[in-house]
């Protein structure tokens, strides 16, 4: 596995957790503690992103701010490093 996959699932495995959490939440809007773990997760994803689009570009269209099109110019997570 390559330094982007790991780092990709690294961020989907955080990401992926925090949105469970915030689907707990819309029933349960008064725990504390998910709140506590949800904002936990969202915080261990934020500097891994950063991480990654500075390496490898943005992640998704709304995190560019320069060209549209930016994003869409990396190789989709489907396709090999060697393909490319």
């Amino acid at each position: 596995m390559t330094d982007r996959e790991m780092l990709l699932k690294k961020i989907s495995t955080y990401k992926f957790a925090a949105l469970d959490l915030q689907l707990y939440l819309d029933t349960h809007p008064d725990d504390e503690d998910t709140i506590k773990k949800m904002n936990m997760f969202k915080e261990k994803a934020a500097p891994l992103v950063e991480k990654y689009e500075e390496k490898y570009g943005p992640l998704t269209k709304s995190e560019t701010e320069m060209n549209n099109w930016s994003w869409i110019k990396a190789p989709w997570p489907w396709e090999s490093e060697d393909d490319c």
